[in-house]
């Protein structure tokens, strides 16, 4: 074998591995902490994160598109900016995302697993190294998950906007609260475009997927405004039933939702559906992050023993089960569910990279105008600037470690 992936997915695949990765447990749980920052101008908030997702999404799609291959910004970085923006990408993914898996296997088992801690920690394990082997078994196997994952989710949601409606506690009158400032609207789109960043699974995948210079930039547009229009549905009911007061001190805001607009019957409805949510996230994640440091390993930026590519199966096996362990010890040693803020830092300097590899693409490459690169770039880094201040050093730690990781190795190389 020539260590090169299997383009087995279509558009139809494309667009339901992003959608898995974005109608995960982000809308279950991302609204509380936005409607602590934004009130009643959560829906705002959203509206904005989404702006600044739609410039990265038709960069990465432009890029995926030139470049169709594993390793999403990664590559795009190395190819475009250099091989130190590259690398910072690529790590700002992988350690931000690393963290998100952990954060999505405690959320699964927090829904679906009443108890103690323990029984919660098991189950996550449990979850991380199932879906691992499923994503071992190749790539049409993640895909077909996927579909029932993301059919399952968005019944669950179609029925809580369904009871909140029938209930008849729903309405304009629990919008009150405190008056919105433009920081607050800021800081929650930052924190909801945790729930958007999926969109990167389709580009990161872009070695597996069939016609990728046709394909790619169809599926990520489609994938993110089909997750937008979730969103503000869901988003508007849950504020016009419970209002941002409750919402925002809530720790299940769907569940307090429903409970609030009088069909608290609902409620295990919502548990089974962030359960199954969070099941979708994660699986998107692990092929993900197994692609991009695939990627990484193939340009030693990681040991180059996690660029294995399975003789059978043509999964990158051997970043995949590494990336099972650490997500495991993480799992049952912290509690990363708040790792919402950390797991954006990352990601949008991941974007904010990606729009100015996008924006010095020629005339012939591009699709997109250069404006929607420029307004990228200014909304991934005033996301960044109002995000909490504990987000911000753990993410400029977090950066830190990986730049300083990297140039100590190479110095070594040298010498």
């Amino acid at each position: 074998m020539d260590g090169r992936l299997a383009r087995r997915l279509g558009t139809g695949d494309a667009v339901v591995i992003g959608l898995g990765a974005m109608i995960g447990a982000g809308v279950f749980a991302a609204f509380g902490p936005a409607a602590r920052a934004a009130g009643s101008w959560l829906l705002a908030g959203l509206v904005l994160a989404a702006v600044v997702a739609y410039c990265n999404a038709t960069a990465s799609a432009q890029l995926a598109a030139a470049y169709p291959t594993s390793g999403g910004t990664y590559i795009y970085g190395r190819e475009r900016l250099g091989h130190w923006w590259g690398f910072t990408a690529g790590w700002g993914f992988v350690a931000g995302k690393t963290a998100s898996c952990a954060a999505m296997a405690l959320t699964f088992a927090s829904y679906a697993v009443p108890g103690p801690v323990w029984t919660q920690r098991a189950a996550a394990v449990a979850a991380v190294l199932a879906l691992a082997a499923l994503n071992y078994r190749g790539v049409t196997k993640t895909a077909l998950l996927t579909r029932i994952l993301v059919a399952a989710s968005l019944t669950a949601l179609a029925v809580v906007v369904v009871g909140i409606a029938a209930g008849g506690h729903a309405g304009a009158a629990n919008l009150a609260g405190p008056a919105p400032n433009a920081y607050g609207v800021f800081q929650s789109a930052g924190l909801l475009f945790f729930a958007f960043a999926g969109y990167a699974r389709i580009a990161t995948m872009g070695e597996e997927v069939r016609d990728p210079r046709r394909t790619i930039p169809r599926a990520i547009p489609i994938a993110l405004l089909i997750t937008v229009a979730v969103y503000v549905v869901v988003g508007l009911a849950a504020l016009l039933a419970a209002g941002p007061e409750r919402l925002a001190s809530a720790t299940a805001p769907l569940v307090a939702a429903v409970r609030a607009a009088g069909a608290g019957a609902l409620a295990p409805v919502v548990h089974v559906g962030g359960a199954v949510a969070a099941l979708g996230a994660l699986l998107a994640l692990i092929a993900g992050v197994g692609r991009t440091c695939l990627a990484m390993a193939r340009h030693r930026d990681l040991p180059a023993w996690l660029a294995a590519v399975h003789p059978r199966f043509l999964v990158p096996h051997h970043a995949e089960v590494a990336l099972a362990v650490v997500v495991c010890v993480l799992v049952a040693t912290t509690d990363l569910r708040g790792v919402i803020g950390f797991s954006s830092f990352g990601v949008l300097i991941y974007y904010a990279i990606a729009n100015t590899a996008a924006y010095t693409q020629p005339p012939a490459q591009r699709r997109w105008p250069r404006a929607l690169n420029v307004l990228g770039v200014a909304g991934c880094l005033a996301l960044v600037a109002t995000l909490p201040w504990q987000s911000v050093v753990a993410g400029v730690g977090m950066f830190a470690v990986g730049l300083a990781g990297r140039a100590a190795v190479r110095a070594r190389s040298r010498a």
